[in-house]
């Protein structure tokens, strides 16, 4: 049996959740501006870096804030890139 759909659903796709998540090439997502990524979505980006790097070395202890801070200077690089500035 076929259905209707209502009148009132809404027929434009939303946008991605996080237009400003780096892809597995390390590079953002296209047509994001680095200018829209707020402060909690680069932290989120910030600490999946992190957390990568972390299991790259298998979660070897001690170095906790080493991964994240260089997780920072990789995605601001990125977000940087992103906006058309130099990259470091």
């Amino acid at each position: 049996m076929a259905t209707r759909r209502s009148l009132d659903t809404p027929t434009t796709t939303s946008p991605p959740a996080n237009p400003g998540t780096p892809l597995a090439s390390g590079k953002i997502a296209a047509g994001s501006a680095a200018a829209r990524v707020t402060p909690e979505v680069r932290r989120t980006m910030i600490a999946e870096r992190a957390y990568l790097r972390a299991e790259k070395r298998g979660f070897t202890p001690g170095r906790e804030t080493e991964d994240w801070l260089a997780a920072e200077v990789e995605i601001d690089s990125l977000l940087k890139a992103s906006r058309g500035g130099p990259s470091q």
